[in-house]
């Protein structure tokens, strides 16, 4: 048999690429109880600024959905001293971009700009942490703006509500049973006096984590970050209620219709851990090595060789409290639903009994290694990935350690992740389905 060696040259390469993905960064508290990330890295004149609230559609009541992902729009408005329509404006003419994004467990607000304008989006950042404006007109206008982005991206979109599906019909008390964009029946029905409430219990200091990456000088950043946060209030603090779901004991299968579709899709659903624990790592690893690109079983076997199905996929979500693997298969022609199921169910099957091949674990470690590196190749992806880490995950060093996590995982781990999650009893099976004319 030929041994495959590494030459030096590759070690070598290795080597440097392993001291490479070290984030160097330093934290620290304000007395006010802003978390504060700084990471210099002075190879380009750029910094950016972000700023990730601990609110996301978790954090809401039912009846009262889609508030965290309103006010993600909603603080762009304007502040006492950002006239109403301007914060684009001022972001653009000064070399900049900025952005904002919400999920279930978070909203986060970045800007990036030239070195030189540094300053300019720790103030920003501020102004809408210390008095965004909160008034009738700006909520009548974001209100048409969200209708219009559920319109677009969700109702008038084949397979846009698949995720408020899976959520709706996955989890039944808990807080993840909306989507993120929530109910425009709730907003409509909502008055200014709760959105001025739900701004000023969660868009405090202490709620908040402050990065700022890039070409910055470490003390002159913290004395601009004293200046401007120093002085906003702390909040008072937050009581987080979550409801978890009994487990899952029989099988479910539900139905949803969608007008905007002509072929059905066919989801299996189970409930996980959240991405704080190892298992959920374990199974980003089971997702990857099912449907993770053309080479990967279930494509080869559904897609390529039997025809079964234009598309496959094993997708594995982690929320901070729990977690979702869920396979999506979208049929050929008229192949029957139970056909797809029996394939996938087999392949489930086939993991919980025999250890993946070597050949097939060494391609996963390859995957996941070669995604380390990309979620950290840019300063905006340095600057989340702090964020995410500190506010989500517990731990502001993962984003040099959770490699780690994923190399200690084994072949026995991946099967007993299977056996453990991936049962017909654990399960919600939705029929999306083209609507009836």
């Amino acid at each position: 048999m030929k041994r495959k060696t590494l030459s030096f040259a590759a070690i070598a390469f290795l080597g440097l690429l392993a001291n490479a993905q070290q984030i160097k960064f330093e934290e620290y508290d304000l007395p006010n109880g802003l978390h504060v990330i700084l990471h210099q890295d002075n190879t380009a004149p750029v910094v950016t600024t972000s700023v990730m609230y601990h609110v996301g559609a978790k954090d809401e009541v039912k009846g009262r959905t889609g508030f965290a992902h309103f006010f993600e729009h909603l603080l762009f408005e304007g502040t006492p001293n950002i006239q109403r329509g301007d914060w684009f404006k001022i972001v653009s003419s000064n070399g900049g971009r900025n952005n904002a994004n919400t999920t279930s467990d978070r909203t986060y607000y970045y800007e990036t700009f030239p070195s030189n304008n540094e300053q300019l989006g720790l103030w920003m950042e501020a102004e809408r942490m210390r008095h965004g404006i909160i008034n009738q007109i700006g909520v009548d206008t974001q209100r048409e703006v969200v209708k219009e982005e559920k319109r677009m991206r969700m109702d008038n979109q084949p397979y846009g509500n698949i995720l408020t599906a899976l959520v709706n019909n996955l989890f039944t008390n808990s807080q993840y049973h909306w989507p993120t964009i929530g109910s425009i029946e709730d907003l409509n029905a909502a008055k200014l006096e709760e959105f001025q409430a739900f701004y000023k219990k969660f868009y405090v200091p202490n709620n908040a984590t402050l990065v700022v990456a890039g070409d910055i000088k470490p003390e002159q950043t913290k004395k601009w970050i004293a200046e401007y946060y120093g002085t906003i209030p702390k909040g008072a603090e937050i009581q987080r209620v979550y409801t978890p779901d009994a487990p899952i004991t029989q099988e479910k299968v539900v139905t949803y219709e969608d007008p905007n579709i002509q072929l059905p899709a066919y989801i299996y659903a189970y409930r996980t851990p959240g991405n704080t624990t190892r298992d959920s790592k374990v199974l980003d690893m089971v997702s990857a090595y099912l449907s993770g690109g053309k080479s990967s079983v279930l494509y080869k076997k559904l897609v390529d060789q039997d025809k079964k199905a234009l598309q496959v996929s094993a997708n594995s979500l982690g929320f901070e409290k729990e977690g979702i693997f869920a396979f999506l298969a979208i049929p050929m022609g008229a192949t029957p639903e139970a056909d797809l199921r029996t394939v996938i169910d087999a392949e489930i099957k086939k993991m919980q009994t025999t250890l993946i091949s070597d050949e097939d674990f060494q391609k996963l470690k390859n995957q996941f290694e070669n995604s380390f590196v990309n979620q950290n190749s840019s300063i905006e992806g340095i600057a989340h990935s702090l964020a995410n880490s500190y506010m989500l995950l517990g731990d502001t060093n993962l984003i040099n350690k959770e490699i780690d996590i994923y190399r200690s995982i084994t072949k026995e781990d991946i099967q007993n992740a299977a056996k453990k999650y991936l049962n017909p009893n654990q399960r919600v099976i939705i029929n999306y389905v083209p609507a009836k004319k």
